[in-house]
């Protein structure tokens, strides 16, 4: 197998050359944020609102990237050409760079430009028939703090999660605040039917706003669906009809059980799903 390339600094290199500061802040602080990005057919879907949601993200914490969304969207596209991929899972990393004093940054901190592509192991029409498995983390999202809507690389909290989900032999673990509502998934949104209605937990509630939740309004409307953002507690999630999840790799995922509550895989989530791909294959056709 061909070594991969990776996108560093403005430079292509071998994987194994790629090299990152033992000072640099994304390592030391997790002073960064990142994009993770599908590419079906050799475009990367949605690209412009990933970009658009990072160098905004980025604005937020004061990070100046040294590069404006076409030369980014070059790069990502040079990376999965250079390792000959056209279905392909991209991550865009962007951390502060090297400089400053313990936690305070230097002003003039030159940001460190990371862009990985491999090949992405598409879930299979078995798994999606299956659904996901879920169950309740123990620990409890800060709604208040200024990070839970930005893609950082502070990723302990869904670590653990991630760690909850194997140890419990599920798929997935869904965080709730701290009022109690139900807020999203280690690493996905989440969404739950409710007398054909849809309903997913508002922004307010300390969510990361994903770039498919975002994808799911459009459909939903465009099928004529009654769609909301609503605070809801984890008695009314068990007593949806149907739910499911999203995020860019899974696309639109069933749950088919909720810790010991089992749900089948109801129409409209069927409905979403089929439309989802049919929109992935319009959008990203090459001309």
């Amino acid at each position: 197998m061909n070594e991969s390339i990776v996108f560093l600094n403005g430079e292509f290199v071998p994987s194994h050359l790629a090299k990152v500061s033992v000072f640099d802040r994304g390592f030391l602080y997790g002073d960064g944020l990142f994009e993770t990005m599908r590419a079906y057919n050799g475009k990367i879907f949605r690209l412009d609102a990933h970009l658009k949601r990072l160098l905004k993200s980025l604005d937020i914490i004061h990070i100046k990237c040294s590069y404006a969304q076409f030369q980014l969207e070059e790069a990502l596209y040079e990376t999965m050409k250079r390792n000959k991929l056209t279905d392909a899972y991209v991550r865009l990393t962007v951390t502060r760079g090297t400089g400053g004093k313990g936690l305070n940054p230097h002003d003039n901190c030159n940001p460190t430009i990371v862009i990985v592509a491999k090949r992405f192991n598409m879930y299979t029409p078995e798994q999606y028939e299956k659904g996901f498995k879920v169950m309740v983390s123990n620990f409890r999202q800060n709604q208040f703090s200024p990070i839970v809507s930005l893609k950082s690389m502070n990723f302990l909290d869904n670590i653990f999660a991630r760690l909850e989900a194997k140890q419990g032999g599920v798929d997935e673990v869904i965080f709730l605040n701290q009022s109690g509502f139900v807020t999203e998934g280690s690493v996905s949104n989440i969404f739950m039917v409710s007398n054909d209605a849809i309903m997913t937990p508002s922004c307010e509630t300390g969510i990361l706003p994903g770039i498919t939740r975002e994808v799911v309004f459009e459909l939903a409307e465009n099928l004529g669906f009654k769609i909301s953002e609503k605070n809801f507690y984890l008695k009314e999630l068990f007593s949806c009809s149907e739910c499911f999840l999203t995020n860019s790799l899974i696309e639109i995922m069933p749950i088919t059980r909720i810790e010991d509550k089992r749900l089948a895989k109801g129409e409209i989530t069927n409905q979403l799903m089929n439309t989802y791909r049919n929109l992935v294959q319009r959008e990203n056709i090459v001309t």
